[in-house]
């Protein structure tokens, strides 16, 4: 190998710092949205135990 060759490791691929912004914000709204998605859905229909009601059902014989 010759002193003066590039190394495949070489930083030729540039970063932009607002492309890392934007990337970094989709990761973290990708992990952390549905979670408050399915929390909202399903603490909405949970019956408060405060004013749960029993729910019975009469059955006619035939």
């Amino acid at each position: 190998m010759d002193a003066n060759s590039q190394s495949a490791n070489s930083a030729d691929t540039y970063s932009h710092p607002l492309a890392d912004i934007v990337g970094t914000m989709i990761a973290f709204l990708t992990l952390t949205l549905p979670v408050f998605v399915i929390a909202s859905y399903s603490s909405s229909n949970v019956p408060n135990q405060n004013q749960s009601q029993s729910m019975t059902y009469s059955m006619q014989k035939k």
